[in-house]
C-alpha cells in the first residue's frame, strides 16, 4: 500500500496505513471523488482521533488539520451512521479470534462510570448521591476481554438497574443472542434487573466480597470492566463530559476503542508468523 504523503508533521495519534485501510471502508459514506467534499477524510479522522486522545475543544484543532467546523459535521455524521460501532463489533471479533475465542461472547460485564459535567453538559446533568458529583454516568457493557459491547449515556440520578434492559437488549443485538450471562456489582441486585436481563436470555450474576475488606480490593470478573473504564479515561476528552449531546460521549467512546482495537490488532498481525 502506497504511504500517505502529509504536508504537516506528524502527530502520534495518525492513523498509520494500516490501521486506516481497515477503517476506510466503514468511514467512506460518499465516494472519494464526490463534488461536495472538500477535506481528505483521511485528516478528518485524523483531526478527530487527536481532539479525543489530547481532550482539545473542538475549536482548539491545531491549524494544519482541517477546520473544526467541518471535522465535527463529519463526526456527527459518522454518529449518526453507527460507524464507529461497527468498527468495533468486527475488530472486537477478530481480536477474539486472535485470542483463541470464538467471534462472539457467551458472557459480559455491567457496570458504570460517572463523569463530571461541564458548562456544557450541564443542561442534563444529575446528581450522582453514592459518589458525590453531578454530572452524567456511563453505563457499560464489555466482553471478558474489555472489549465494548454497548453503551448508554444518562443523567448521573439514573439508577444502574434501570439500564439493565436497555443494555442486554443491546448485547443480544451486536452479538447475535450469543450472551448467556452477565457479571455485575452489589449496585445490580434484586429481582427487577434480574428480570429485565432473562427476557433477554442473560442470567446476571451478582459478584461481591464474603466479608467487608478496607482498601481496594480486585473482584473476580468485574476488574475486567474497571480497567476498560480505564483505557477510556486516558482519552482526555472523555474524563468529563465535554459535549452538549449525550450521542456524541457514546460515539467518541466508541472511537476512542476503535482506535486501542486497531493499534492491538495491528501488533497481533505483526507478530503472527
Amino acid at each position: 500500500m502506497e504511504k500517505q504523503v502529509l504536508s504537516r508533521k506528524p502527530y502520534p495519534t495518525d492513523v498509520s496505513d494500516e490501521e486506516w485501510a481497515f477503517v476506510a471502508p466503514y468511514l467512506s459514506l460518499m465516494s472519494e471523488d464526490a463534488p461536495q467534499r472538500r477535506h481528505d477524510l483521511r485528516e478528518v479522522f485524523n483531526a478527530l482521533r487527536w481532539m479525543v486522545r489530547a481532550g482539545a475543544s473542538w475549536r482548539m484543532l491545531p491549524h494544519d488539520f482541517p477546520r473544526w467546523e467541518a471535522v465535527y459535521q463529519q463526526t456527527q455524521r459518522w454518529i449518526a451512521a453507527g460507524c464507529f460501532e461497527a468498527i468495533v463489533h468486527d475488530l472486537r471479533a477478530m481480536l477474539r479470534w486472535s485470542a483463541g475465542r470464538a467471534d462472539q461472547p457467551t458472557a459480559v460485564i455491567i457496570d458504570s462510570a460517572t463523569r463530571q459535567s461541564t458548562p456544557e453538559s450541564g443542561h442534563r446533568a444529575g446528581y450522582d448521591g453514592p459518589k458525590k458529583r453531578t454530572g452524567s454516568k456511563i453505563h457499560a457493557a464489555v466482553d471478558t476481554l474489555g472489549e465494548l459491547l454497548a453503551l448508554h449515556v444518562t443523567p448521573a440520578d439514573t439508577g444502574d438497574r434501570e439500564q439493565v434492559a436497555a443494555l442486554a437488549a443491546d448485547v443480544q443485538t451486536v452479538t447475535g443472542q450469543t450472551v448467556e450471562l452477565g457479571f455485575v456489582d452489589q449496585g445490580y441486585s434484586g429481582e427487577k434487573p434480574a428480570a429485565a436481563a432473562a427476557a433477554h436470555g442473560i442470567r446476571l450474576e451478582v459478584i461481591k466480597l464474603d466479608e467487608a475488606k478496607k482498601g481496594f480490593v480486585l473482584l473476580p470478573r468485574r476488574w475486567v470492566v474497571e480497567r476498560s473504564f480505564a483505557w477510556a479515561a486516558r482519552f482526555r476528552r472523555l474524563a468529563k463530559d465535554y459535549e452538549r449531546l449525550p450521542e456524541t460521549v457514546a460515539g467518541l467512546h466508541f472511537v476512542a476503542f476503535a482506535c486501542l482495537m486497531l493499534h492491538r490488532l495491528v501488533t497481533v498481525a505483526a507478530q503472527s508468523p
